[in-house]
């Protein structure tokens, strides 16, 4: 039963690999396997944890903050935060990659969605960068790392996927996340800044595309005090009641997509067609993550089923290896594997294989938990298939050749892995 195990996972991998939708690889062919291995009498156990899943309270963050998410970015308010952002920081090298790491924290504080901060950061940012003298590949680099900052800033989606496949608090994870955050992002801002006084003409001072003069006129002081503001305010509620304790996470992200909605339309961006549209795009990127994990849910319960957890298990353990091998085993297998497949489908495909043995070694979750996504968060920048690369030279111009997407990358990719070195070390 467990070679069957074995089989039925690597089945799933190359029917992934090979194209197939990720939900129906993995709920399809579990069903198949485990109806004929197992009988009809053990998937009888399949509806109770379909059920499990779908009334967890936790999860139901997830579609609001999606819905946060793409809402603040209909509302074009990212573009008021970098001209606001570039403007403080114009008068001196490398000031616009600055401004564009602010609002990429920004972004990644108050959305969470890595697509969505890639492609408007790219839209925004790149032409202007190029135009003040900009490198192709130190523009595309920062933007690249900025909108991945979503993967490991509170609000994330990987953090709430990670705290209901792992059984642990999110509100916990979030309170942990914070000090990786501030480590990448000052790493990042270190980076740029040394860049900058070391090799100026590669970030030069930019024109006066967003000047102080500029934003201080009558018709943008609204739309700067709007964007500033009402994004920090947004940004404190959220994260601000959940690491108080004052709200669940799932709480705060149904007051986080109402006000995105009062940020909208106080934008003036607003209108029914405008709610529409966006309710569609979150329920379409919702459905899409749920009909996974539900895939994910069948697969899970057959590979337990046939016994596939408790040997690898045995495996691990009759190895040799130390616990500490064992997760830096599971940090390279998980960054391999973000070469390849998305992160949602690594958090339910791996994570829950290797979870009994992380509990068999007694490994803190939590400490995992964060490891783990700071190496997806990785992944979305490793080429040849980080998937922030693709959403950067989708939205790029075409002449943007794909090698200076690559090289203004791994500066950052090293930045990630060290701070991934740091906390596996320092625990």
């Amino acid at each position: 039963m467990a070679i069957v195990a074995v089989v039925l996972f690597v089945a799933i991998l190359l029917a992934i690999l090979l194209g197939y939708p990720v939900a129906v690889a993995l709920g399809g062919m579990a069903l198949v396997c485990g109806y004929v291995f197992l009988g009809p009498a053990f998937m009888q156990f399949l509806p109770s944890r379909l059920m499990g899943v779908l009334s967890n309270y936790v999860l139901l963050a997830v579609p609001m903050f999606v819905l946060m998410g793409l809402t603040l970015q209909r509302s074009g308010l990212a573009e008021t935060l970098l001209r606001t952002a570039a403007a403080r920081l114009s008068n001196r090298p490398g000031g616009l990659a600055m401004a564009v790491l602010v609002v990429g924290a920004l972004l990644a504080a108050s959305t969470g969605i890595v697509g969505a901060s890639v492609v408007t950061l790219t839209l925004i940012a790149f032409p202007v960068m190029r135009e003040a003298g900009y490198r192709d590949d130190v523009s595309s680099g920062i933007i690249a790392a900025a909108g991945s900052l979503g993967q490991i800033v509170p609000p994330s989606i990987v953090l709430i996927l990670l705290g209901s496949v792992m059984q642990i608090s999110v509100g916990g994870l979030f309170q942990a996340a914070m000090w990786p955050s501030v480590a990448i992002v000052g790493l990042y801002a270190c980076y740029i800044f040394c860049v900058g006084w070391l090799k100026p003409e590669t970030m030069p001072v930019h024109g006066a595309r967003f000047s102080s003069e500029a934003l201080l006129e009558p018709e943008n002081t609204k739309a700067v005090w709007l964007g500033v503001l009402g994004t920090l305010a947004l940004i404190v509620g959220v994260l601000g009641s959940i690491l108080l304790g004052i709200a669940s996470p799932t709480e705060a992200s149904g007051v986080g997509a109402v006000a995105a909605f009062g940020l909208l339309f106080a934008a003036g961006k607003g209108s029914w067609t405008v709610v529409i549209e966006v309710s569609r795009d979150a329920l379409r990127l919702t459905a899409m993550i749920f009909l996974i994990l539900l895939g994910a849910t069948t697969f899970a319960l057959v590979f337990r089923g046939l016994g596939g957890d408790a040997a690898l298990v045995e495996l691990i353990q009759s190895s040799g290896l130390s616990a500490k091998h064992f997760l830096l085993l599971l940090l390279v297998v998980v960054f391999v594997a973000g070469f390849f497949i998305d992160f949602i489908e690594i958090i339910f495909i791996v994570v829950p294989i290797t979870l009994p043995v992380i509990e068999a070694y007694e490994l803190d979750p939590v400490w995992v938990a964060m490891l783990l996504a700071i190496n997806l968060q990785t992944s979305f920048l490793t080429p040849p298939f980080g998937f922030s690369l693709f959403y950067l030279r989708g939205a790029a111009p075409a002449n943007l050749r794909t090698v200076d997407v690559y090289r203004g990358a791994m500066p950052y990719v090293a930045m990630q892995l060290i701070v991934l070195v740091g906390i596996f070390v320092m625990y």
